[in-house]
């Protein structure tokens, strides 16, 4: 399909944020550019909207085509639009985000990326573009979200101890949480429901293993 315009138009973007939990800490996922401007510098994954294209289906197609990570959930983060937030043209982007155990990915490079890696949010290297400000608004996003919401459900495994779901909490809003008033906060909600197995650890006594009675739905709590 062609298209004529007597004015000019920005071209449209999507960047996408990709949050794990390991070893205790978040991390997120970027991809060594290949091509310029800013060749060979981390950035998050994404690229330009075909004009035929839907943005989330952009999303979706880049994430795969510099990672090789496939059919996650993607929700849209903001919108960013800094006249010279990219040096080729005026470029507007769509910045989306996702939430995903770390076992359920085993991320390379495809063709448009050099490397991938994982890099935990308070060790960044430079960011290329204005990456920095779109990670720096989805850490605001999902520390909200985790007073609200069950958005931590999204980092565990299907089955869960209730000091693991505790953990995550704690690492989304960035303190810590008293044992018992946290347990008692959680099992309030009713969302939780217990798989009747438990996981030993050690010496210690068997903790009762759990699961989320909607895993593909982050709900909104009170």
């Amino acid at each position: 399909m062609q298209y004529c315009y007597q004015y000019p138009h920005p071209a449209v973007t999507t960047d996408i944020v990709v949050f794990t939990i390991q070893n205790q800490q978040l991390d997120a996922l970027f991809v060594r550019r290949r091509n310029a401007p800013h060749q060979g510098q981390w950035a998050l994954p994404g690229g330009f909207v075909d004009i035929d294209e839907d943005i989330d289906t952009c999303a979706q197609r880049e994430l795969f085509e510099e990672t090789n990570v496939s059919n996650l959930y993607l929700e849209q983060l903001y919108t960013f639009g800094q006249h010279n937030r990219d040096p080729r043209e005026r470029v507007i982007t769509v910045a989306y985000y996702a939430l995903i155990p770390r076992d359920r990915l085993q991320p390379k490079a495809g063709s448009d990326a050099q490397e991938v890696n994982w890099f935990p949010i308070n060790q960044l290297p430079e960011l290329a573009f204005d990456h920095d400000l779109i990670i720096k608004k989805a850490l605001e996003r999902i520390a909200a979200k985790a007073h609200y919401s069950t958005i931590a459900f999204q980092f565990l495994p299907p089955e869960f101890t209730l000091p693991e779901l505790q953990e995550v909490y704690q690492i989304l809003r960035n303190e810590t949480l008293d044992k018992r008033n946290f347990r008692k906060w959680i099992q309030s909600l009713d969302c939780l429901e217990e798989t009747g197995d438990v996981r030993r650890n050690g010496s210690h006594r068997p903790a009762k293993l759990y699961r989320a009675k909607h895993p593909d739905v982050v709900e909104i709590i009170k």
